[in-house]
């Protein structure tokens, strides 16, 4: 079975990291839907966090933005409901945010993290799992919060 198991997206910013994960990714055996951008022309994160988030609300399966430093990726994405997305620059970061936070996407900055850093933070989150009990009930707090 070929199906996507994983979505991505970045600005201009974050195209060489992104296609660098994107061949990490490939040699570990996930396949990948890379929702671009697909060159080093100009182009607006939000826009992209935007395709890729809903993507992953259709399809449910993880996401990964990146640009420049991931805060604007990440800002962008969290505006939209039921993603939850997480900035990591480390691993930790990137296992708690699945274990406890259950995050859906996954946002990096190109401009913040090394090559090995990032692709060591991909997996961290690729292979953690949510822990439920007493955390979904901080999810489900979280779903229903009003601005």
């Amino acid at each position: 079975m070929n199906a996507t198991n994983l979505l991505i997206a970045s600005d201009h910013a974050g195209f060489d990291l992104k296609e660098n994960i994107k061949s990490y990714l490939d040699q570990i055996g996930r396949t990948v839907e890379d929702l671009g951008t697909h060159t080093l022309d100009s182009c607006d994160y939000p826009l992209k966090a935007q395709e890729l988030c809903h993507k992953v609300l259709q399809t449910d399966c993880p996401g990964i933005l990146i640009c420049g430093t991931g805060q604007g990726m990440a800002m962008s994405a969290n505006r939209i409901p039921g993603i939850r997305a997480a900035l990591c620059v480390n691993e930790f970061m990137a296992r708690a945010a699945r274990a406890h936070n259950k995050a859906n996407v996954l946002c990096l900055g190109s401009r913040v993290l090394g090559t090995e850093l990032a692709r060591s933070i991909v997996l961290a989150f690729l292979t953690t799992d949510f822990e439920g009990q007493r955390h979904q009930r901080r999810i489900d707090q979280m779903e229903t919060l009003k601005p």
